[in-house]
């Protein structure tokens, strides 16, 4: 394999169990806690995670690989009409799904270094590489994680009295 795509493989592979070991059994005022206004929660984040997945990264992926080239332009705010009432335990198990089934299906595209050279049209940002689209949703899922840490442990920042000013994570 690739190293690059090995190196992709393993990151993508982790997040649903980072995910699950975080967010699983989560008290209910702490999935829908956020960090003010115009933040999302918990909730919202794995919701965005899933819209991603069904319509995003693989999706992007194979326009790169056919004579299209245009991606779409994508709504980064549709999750926060969808899935609005499934449990947290219910969006852990569709994104593990989807997860698993669209890295299988990654896999199933045997990418070259040719292939991750490849490029697509962006709508904002132009020409793109298969690499740094693939490299993109990486860095993407390990921002969200962070994300989530950050909105959970900012639900603590009174709490943790003077310790708080050595927390990056509750002063950002």
């Amino acid at each position: 394999m690739n190293p690059d795509l090995a190196k992709i493989d393993y990151h993508l592979s982790q997040t649903p169990r980072i995910l699950t070991s975080i967010l699983e059994n989560l008290p209910k005022d702490l999935q829908d806690s956020n960090e003010g206004k115009d933040t999302w929660s918990p909730h919202e984040i794995l919701r965005h995670l899933i819209y991603c997945e069904e319509t995003d990264w693989l999706p992007r992926a194979k326009i790169i690989l056919s004579d299209a080239k245009e991606f779409e332009p994508f709504d980064r705010f549709a999750h926060l009409h969808q899935d609005e009432n499934k449990s947290l335990a219910d969006l852990l198990k569709k994104f593990t799904r989807l997860r698993e089934d669209n890295l299988r299906e990654l896999m199933k595209l045997d990418l070259s270094s040719t292939h991750l050279a490849k490029t697509g049209i962006h709508p904002e940002f132009g020409e793109v590489t298969m690499r740094e689209l693939l490299f993109s949703w990486v860095a993407h899922d390990l921002s969200h994680i962070s994300q989530i840490c950050r909105v959970l442990a900012k639900q603590y920042k009174a709490d943790a009295g003077p310790w708080a000013r050595y927390m990056s994570i509750l002063n950002q």
